[in-house]
């Protein structure tokens, strides 16, 4: 629906601006005839052509020196009057098409930034991204085909207006100042991506974000290594490191050519749920409810029909810390989101022993609890 929603609001504009243009060069063209028609009747009458020329501009324009040559034929004052007539009509038809020109731009302006603000006022649990940059311009893309809601800051206006016209809402100003940060609705807001290019810039963006909203989750990004250690000193939850992964993704394709090319071929083909969903697989994250029979076991306890039908990637606990590929005797404790890669009918069922709404567990094919 943005896609089709994009181009009518590119006609929309089109057409205001076509209308006041068009009477723009419509009276320019009129006054042009206007002048040459009267040029060649004062020409016809005997007059010299600079003569001519002179007495049909300050006539126009009504400058007022008096007249070249007496007027006495009644044909010379009809085409005099003619003049005065056709020659205003045309000068104010053309001033007007100007007028209209900069009210229809300005008013569009105006009415664009008041119908954004409304947007981002009604947002609730949303994302700010501050920097479009090309790492900001690949987040908003992502985040627009997930559907999740986002704002973003930043103050190219070449580039907010190339995101604007894409249906993102977007906010010109400093991520640094409070009252930009306000007008993003940060103490609605569930994320905060700051991904401009320079970490000093990051830093004083993840102290003042976290000022204004404690429960902020914010994901920063670092383009020096010894920038993470400040980024999580300042509050933020995640600093992403575009050159170390870089890096990393170069030597896994060195290391492992094909398990690589196949994870690349599934990203480039569609959404990598997507992908897992043809083959029966999906990801999903499971929280531990406080009331769930599974907290305080370990990960072994969890089992379906006596067989492992999922792969737990990882664990994350309440303080925020993650553990990868986490063995089997690891503790389970309320408020942890498991990380879990499984098949499509045994995901529900999991999910059943993390909401506590499942009474019969299995351990090794036998009930528990």
């Amino acid at each position: 629906m943005k896609s089709d929603a994009v181009p009518r609001a590119s006609q929309s504009r089109q057409l205001a601006i076509s209308g006041p243009f068009r009477k723009i060069v419509t009276g320019v063209v009129l006054f042009l005839l206007i002048c040459t028609v009267a040029v060649v009747g004062y020409v016809s009458a005997g007059w010299k052509l600079e003569d001519s020329i002179y007495m049909v501009i300050i006539t126009i324009f009504g400058v007022g020196y008096g007249e070249v040559q007496p007027i006495e034929s009644p044909g010379l004052r009809a085409l005099t009057i003619t003049v005065i007539i056709a020659g205003y009509g045309s000068v104010i038809y053309t001033v007007g098409g100007f007028m209209q020109m900069l009210i229809d731009g300005e008013l569009s302006k105006a009415l664009g930034a008041r119908r954004m603000t409304i947007e981002i006022e009604r947002l609730h649990g949303h994302t700010i991204i501050c920097g479009l940059g090309r790492m900001g311009s690949i987040l908003c893309r992502e985040l627009s085909l997930a559907g999740r809601p986002f704002v973003v800051i930043d103050n190219d206006e070449r580039r907010l207006s190339a995101a604007g016209e894409l249906g993102y809402l977007v906010i010109s100003g400093d991520a640094t100042e409070e009252d930009i940060l306000e007008q993003a609705g940060i103490r609605r807001a569930s994320t905060l991506a700051t991904v401009l290019s320079e970490d000093a810039t990051n830093v004083f963006i993840t102290i003042t974000a976290r000022e204004l909203n404690p429960q902020l989750t914010i994901i920063a990004r670092g383009e020096n290594p010894r920038t993470e250690k400040k980024l999580l000193g300042c509050g933020a939850n995640r600093v992403v490191l575009p050159t170390a992964i870089g890096a990393t993704k170069v030597a896994q394709l060195i290391i492992r050519p094909s398990a690589e090319n196949l994870l690349e071929q599934l990203a480039h083909q569609g959404s990598m749920h997507e992908e897992l969903g043809n083959i029966g697989l999906q990801f999903d994250e499971l929280k531990m409810d406080a009331d769930s029979p599974l907290v305080g076991r370990t990960l072994s306890n969890i089992e379906l029909h006596s067989n492992h039908g999922f792969l737990i990637v990882g664990i994350r606990r309440a303080d925020g810390t993650t553990e990868l590929n986490p063995s089997p005797d690891t503790s389970l404790l309320a408020g942890d989101v498991v990380i879990v890669l499984g098949h499509n009918e045994d995901i529900p069922r999991l999910a059943e022993r993390f909401t506590g709404k499942s009474a019969k567990l299995t351990y090794r094919g036998a009930p528990i609890g």
